[in-house]
């Protein structure tokens, strides 16, 4: 089918970034319903961190192939998918697999992307812009005039955020290191810093009566601080347990701990609400209206980056073979935005 051959990066086991391998191999065989992707841009998120420590609470076992999303170009459909869309450009959420130079992926979890944004644009806002445009619309349904606090500002989903809630008129206060700081006001961030500053008490001072919602992907101690926070009417949405990732023990108890205080305070007399946001909820039980319901949400994404309302932050490029230089700039704390791999 190809003369060319399939490069891929392998996550052998719980290893430093120089542990990753670089492995060679035939490009696979496209089956039924099913497209061949040769990648253009895959990136590095905060589950690949997570995966190479062995602390992603349902990651495969090693080995295999990390990445959680991909755009690339369609070069093979099998039987049963339109031959046309060969030579097309897609996105894929793949949670794993990304990180290789063909990927494999069932035609109907292909979106399409528009013209006129290129592979690495498209990249940075696949798995960080449905994250964050869902939470933002579909869980808080934010409106024009709130008031919301996005931890993590400057970081892949939280730069997203901040510009599309920035679009829908609402104020941000944005938790960030001093660094960061000038960038995010340039996006009409109130920025926090939560390396030298009691978070909670600088956020109580800029919004006396709360917030209408805080996005924390912290989790710990920095959930039940996020939820005090909250004004009548308020909403938590919880989407990660980054305050974990370096300790041992069970990778699911973090995340069991945040979704038992979600249904207890849930379950207590207020009018504030606890949420614990999941990409992929609901994708087992109802594949079809999940795939439909990430096309459309997308897709909107897309026409934000089009019309300008989110701009693509990509803190660096580089070669699918110096994934681990990728991964180690992505644990530094140090850069903005996604950083994008090519082939």
């Amino acid at each position: 089918m190809n003369a060319e051959g399939l490069v891929e990066v392998v996550l052998p086991g719980k290893v430093e970034p120089e542990g990753l391998q670089i492995r060679h191999g035939a490009v696979p065989v496209v089956g039924p319903g099913r497209l061949l992707i040769r990648m253009e841009a895959t990136g590095v998120s905060f589950a690949e961190q997570q995966m190479r420590r062995g602390r992603y609470y349902d990651q495969p076992p090693f080995p295999f192939v990390p990445g959680y999303d991909l755009v690339g170009t369609v070069q093979a459909t099998g039987e049963g998918v339109e031959p046309g869309l060969v030579g097309t450009r897609v996105a894929a959420l793949v949670k794993v697999g990304g990180w290789a130079s063909h990927v494999l992926v069932d035609a109907a979890d292909a979106v399409p992307v528009p013209d006129g944004i290129d592979a690495a644009q498209a990249e940075t806002v696949v798995v960080n812009g449905i994250t964050a445009w869902q939470m933002l619309h579909r869980t808080a349904r934010v409106r024009s005039g709130q008031t919301i606090v996005v931890h993590g500002a400057n970081g892949g989903v939280g730069s997203v955020l901040v510009q599309l809630a920035h679009a829908a008129g609402v104020k941000v206060i944005g938790t960030a290191s001093a660094r960061h700081h000038d960038a995010l006001r340039e996006h009409g961030v109130t920025p926090v810093d939560y390396r030298t500053q009691d978070v909670a008490a600088r956020i109580r001072e800029l919004a006396p009566a709360g917030v209408d919602a805080v996005f924390d992907h912290v989790g710990g101690r920095s959930a039940v601080d996020s939820w005090r926070l909250l004004a009548p009417g308020g909403t938590l949405v919880c989407y990660g347990s980054a305050s974990t990732r370096d300790e041992e023990g069970s990778k699911q108890l973090p995340v069991l701990k945040l979704l038992g205080r979600v249904w207890l305070w849930n379950a207590l007399p207020n009018r504030r609400r606890a949420y614990f946001f999941n990409v992929w909820a609901g994708r087992a039980l109802a594949k079809n209206r999940f795939r439909g319901r990430l096309r459309a949400d997308l897709t909107e994404v897309f026409g934000a980056l089009q019309r300008g309302d989110i701009t693509a932050q990509i803190a660096a490029r580089l070669p699918l073979a110096r994934a681990a230089e990728a991964m180690r700039l992505a644990e530094s704390g140090t850069v903005a935005g996604k950083i994008v791999l090519h082939p």
